[in-house]
């Protein structure tokens, strides 16, 4: 057996095997500090929705218990939120519905990741295509653009008004969403969006020349040319189809080229690049009429952010923020893997292999109150939430609760185990977690049954910390197959639908309340840890004393 002393941050780097090398670890280490950007920002469905009780409650959990800053909705101009009223020709605006939603997530600690979207009916195009059941409204009227910078600016005061100026300086404004796809979310031309961020920018920048404002808030990442015209092309992404490996292939991010040139030529400020590196693709195959999905390998996100900071950098941009404003193992609400284990395990390696490469990585969503395709028909449904509508956590929840956890200094890294400590307190906080590297050629995405996903490969964990106090206490915790993982339970409980209020009381403590122990440092302050480390499963092993 190796024995891999850590003595100061070179040693860092080092990569510990599987299963036979131990890690030994002095608490007194000094580390690096680093952000926990994977707080920054979560996703929500539409601002309607926020004005709902659940809604406001799960969120309130997830600020507490995850940590997150920002979140970030659709629809803050749709109809529904009742932003524009339109008489005699005459537009006048009605801010209530807005107000009440930002008083509730401002009172939660929670500040508005503004997306400046969709068309109010009196300024989308007429007979104006419609997205979702709600019916956002996509369709441009390149006539109506004036009055859609007038909308933004008065927008834009009013929320200085009611909250001051202070406050919204440290708020974000995102142009649209996913403008490139063209059968989805932007019945309209790369051009005619460029415009729309044109009017937009100039619009919230007028009332302070210091806010914040990005885009091109583009979809995941490609390895063709389909977007490449001015609007998405069906014609030639057969590529994605006749690649031996699609994890072969170069991807890029949608419009986001081509949107910084035309910000420079334009003299527009971007002080943030938003894109969502979801790991999937659903290229149109021309030839049999249909599209197909397909999952990258675990690296990719990794892949697309670095891809994404070399452009920037080369750009006339090159400080602009880097805001990931979408993000899951894939970007299908009713995909059944969003309800198991396997994503926790995602979400840990993912996000502490991006230390350092962004400024967020925003998960869709928090919540399954979320209704893009309208209601849906089984309390667990695939919906991308941390928690389901019933309020019950999935494993999901529990990675960020962890990651949250983490202190703000690194001493140590490999890819299953990542140790920190806490400046203030000096206490070590560490995360190990298991995603099978025998799953590593495609993110754990849409399947009937997870059984193939249970047999994955364990890890074995060997951690020696030393030059702590004796009798030093570690708090650990462990989500796993049998511990945290609410649909297993749910379906031995025979999968009532829906539960009795008395059934979801167990059902939240036995989703809330992982297997956890104490363990101690022995009398010359040295603390042992040798398990296995299951498929997907994740431990915390924080010091409490």
């Amino acid at each position: 057996m190796k024995n891999i002393i850590i003595t100061g941050f070179l040693a860092l780097m080092v990569h510990i095997g599987f299963s036979q090398e131990q890690v030994h670890i002095k608490a007194t280490t000094h580390g690096e500090k680093f952000e926990h950007f994977w707080s920054k920002s979560v996703g929500a469905g539409r601002a309607n929705e926020g004005l709902r009780a659940g809604w406001l409650e799960q969120l309130e959990m997830v600020q507490k218990d995850c940590g997150f800053e920002y979140v970030r909705f659709h629809g803050i101009f749709h109809d529904d939120m009742f932003p524009v009223f339109e008489k005699d020709g005459k537009i006048t605006y009605n801010w209530q519905y807005i107000d009440d939603l930002f008083d509730r997530i401002l009172d939660l600690n929670v500040k508005p990741f503004v997306e400046l979207a969709f068309f109010p009916s009196a300024l989308a195009a007429e007979n104006s295509k419609t997205q979702f059941w709600w019916k956002a409204n996509i369709t441009p009227d390149e006539s109506k653009f004036g009055e859609w910078h007038k909308l933004v600016k008065a927008f834009t005061q009013h929320c200085v008004d009611r909250y001051g100026i202070d406050e919204i300086l440290t708020w974000y404004f995102e142009v649209w969403n996913e403008p490139n796809l063209h059968y989805g979310f932007f019945d309209g031309t790369k051009s005619q969006y460029f415009e729309l961020y044109k009017q937009s920018v100039t619009a919230v920048r007028s009332v302070d020349k210091r806010f914040k404002v990005g885009g091109p808030s583009s979809s995941n990442f490609v390895a063709d040319g389909r977007y490449d015209g001015e609007v998405e092309s069906r014609n030639g992404d057969l590529i994605t189809f006749t690649a031996d490996n699609i994890n072969d292939l170069e991807w890029k991010g949608a419009w986001i080229e081509d949107f910084l040139t035309y910000c420079e030529k334009e003299n527009l400020p971007v002080d943030f690049v938003s894109t969502h590196p979801y790991p999937t693709d659903y290229p149109f195959n021309p030839t049999t009429g249909k599209g197909k999905d397909f999952s990258r390998n675990v690296n990719s996100t990794k892949t697309d952010v670095e891809w994404l900071n070399r452009v920037i950098k080369k750009s006339a941009y090159p400080n602009a923020e880097i805001h990931l404003t979408e993000w899951n193992t894939s970007p299908n609400s009713r995909d059944a893997m969003h309800d198991f284990l396997p994503p926790a395990a995602y979400i840990a390696k993912v996000n502490l292999d991006c230390i350092g490469l962004t400024n967020s990585l925003a998960f869709w969503t928090f919540t399954d109150i979320f209704e893009e395709k309208g209601g849906a028909e089984s309390i667990f449904h695939g919906g991308f939430g941390l928690i389901n509508y019933q309020g019950l956590v999935k494993p999901s929840f529990h990675a960020y609760r962890m990651l949250h956890q983490l202190g703000d200094e690194e001493i140590y890294k490999n890819d299953y185990l990542f140790v920190s400590k806490k400046s203030g307190s000096g206490k070590v906080v560490a995360l190990a977690y298991n995603y099978p590297e025998d799953h590593y050629s495609a993110v754990p995405a849409s399947i009937k049954k997870i059984d193939k996903y249970e047999s994955g490969a364990t890890r074995q964990l060997k951690l020696e910390l030393t030059d702590l106090k004796p009798g030093t206490q570690f708090k650990i915790e462990t989500l796993d197959k049998d511990h945290g993982n609410i649909y297993n339970y749910w379906e031995k409980m025979g999968k009532p639908e829906p539960p009795t209020r008395e059934q979801i009381k167990v059902m939240k403590q036995y989703a809330e309340n992982l297997k956890t122990e104490i363990i101690t440092a022995d009398k010359n302050g040295e603390l042992k840890l040798d398990r296995v480390l299951s498929p997907w499963s994740l431990v915390l092993i924080e010091q409490v004393n």
